[in-house]
């Protein structure tokens, strides 16, 4: 049995295997880690990795929020007392951007007092230390379930949310008025988030036309939508790939 300490704080974790975790989906996907102590880093990410789950982890609070809002990762395992940026802080941020998104608070504050006050800033679930690697494997699958099941009508990433079945979109809280064909472009750059696409793919996933070289109406409907998605200080997160196309978010 290995151990690892919570910094600052007396309470000590419990490893355990996870051959008790339910085989269920969400096995591929992938968790942001945000936690500040090296030693429980480092257990909770061989004991998620050790289950199929793609893992990122940082140590600061401050980084933890900004690769949260990306919205690139599936799920968020959270410490609450963190380096730069408080845990509820990172909560508050990501529930007003991207409120799908689940957060699963793992700290040792165990008062009923701190798990009323996790909860409510936006976590789905607060497992207290010690905990058992195998709980909280199945506590993140279960979340992604839930995901899985809500997502077929929605599409996120790069902060922006859209609601296939009332076809509203929101970046940052703020909902987006869009036409339709300013629509149907945002939900194709959504599904191939992360990758090229040609002109001609979109012209005819989006318009259903065949090849036009003397058309420029991709262009310009992806500066329709730059300029709606973007904002001061924030540019809406469509790249121009030089003679080939357009990506929506960083390169996968």
């Amino acid at each position: 049995m290995d151990d690892a300490r919570e910094q600052g704080e007396s309470t000590t974790v419990a490893v355990t295997d996870t051959e008790a975790a339910v085989d269920s989906p969400g096995a591929s996907a992938s968790v942001l880690l945000i936690e500040d102590e090296p030693g429980i880093v480092d257990f909770v990410r061989r004991g998620l990795e050790a289950e199929g789950f793609a893992v990122e982890a940082v140590l600061d609070g401050l980084e933890g929020e900004r690769l949260a809002l990306k919205g690139e990762c599936d799920a968020i395992v959270l410490d609450l007392m963190l380096p730069g940026r408080s845990g509820l802080e990172i909560l508050e941020g990501v529930r007003r951007v991207l409120p799908s998104l689940p957060v699963i608070v793992l700290t040792a504050r165990a008062e009923i007092e701190d798990r009323v006050e996790g909860l409510e800033a936006g976590a789905v679930d607060y497992l207290v230390k010690p905990f058992s690697m195998a709980e909280l494997v199945a506590r993140v699958r279960a979340q992604l379930r839930v995901v899985a099941h809500a997502s077929t009508s929605t599409l996120a990433a790069e902060g922006i949310e859209v609601d296939l079945l009332s076809r509203k979109v929101r970046r940052a809280g703020q909902q987006i008025p869009l036409s339709t064909t300013e629509f149907e472009l945002l939900v194709y750059l959504l599904r191939h988030h992360g990758q090229v696409v040609s002109r001609e793919q979109i012209l005819s996933s989006v318009w259903g036309y065949e090849h036009d070289p003397a058309t420029n109406v991709v262009d310009v409907y992806v500066g329709y939508l730059r300029r709606k998605l973007g904002g001061p200080g924030e540019p809406a997160p469509i790249h121009t790939v030089r003679a080939v196309g357009y990506r929506l978010g960083s390169a996968g």
